[in-house]
């Protein structure tokens, strides 16, 4: 399987393809609500790089909430983004004192477990 990157009118989207040798048979036809579901919309960081601190989705769900602003100081505990994950919502908390060097996540995003959802320094 590969990993790509397409963008189809200004949306981004990760997909994965199946590559296939010569003598390999072709995939089953795939349904177009299957095609529908599949790509997942990939949202561009909020300005600025990446800090030497990742916090990642530790689990898929859904950003219900950022509580933080680029910039913003945060201590060990501090809420930075809600994840809503089998109906429940998980704090996700700042694994250390720090500044947001930034938010790569935005509000009604569903990501997918390790995605980064901010970064601090």
């Amino acid at each position: 399987m590969k990993n790509l990157r397409i963008t189809v009118n200004g949306t981004a989207y990760d997909v994965q393809v199946e590559e296939l040798s010569a003598g390999s048979a072709p995939a089953p036809a795939v349904t177009s609500a299957a095609v529908a579901a599949a790509p997942k919309a990939v949202s561009a960081p909020v300005a600025g790089g990446t800090g030497s601190v990742q916090v990642n989705a530790p689990m898929p769900g859904t950003v219900v909430s950022v509580e933080v602003t680029q910039g913003q100081s945060v201590k060990k505990g501090d809420t930075l983004v809600i994840l809503e994950a089998m109906k429940m919502e998980n704090e996700i908390a700042a694994p250390q004192d720090g500044t947001v060097a930034s938010i790569n996540c935005t509000k009604g995003e569903s990501v997918d477990s390790g995605k980064l959802l901010v970064s601090l320094n």
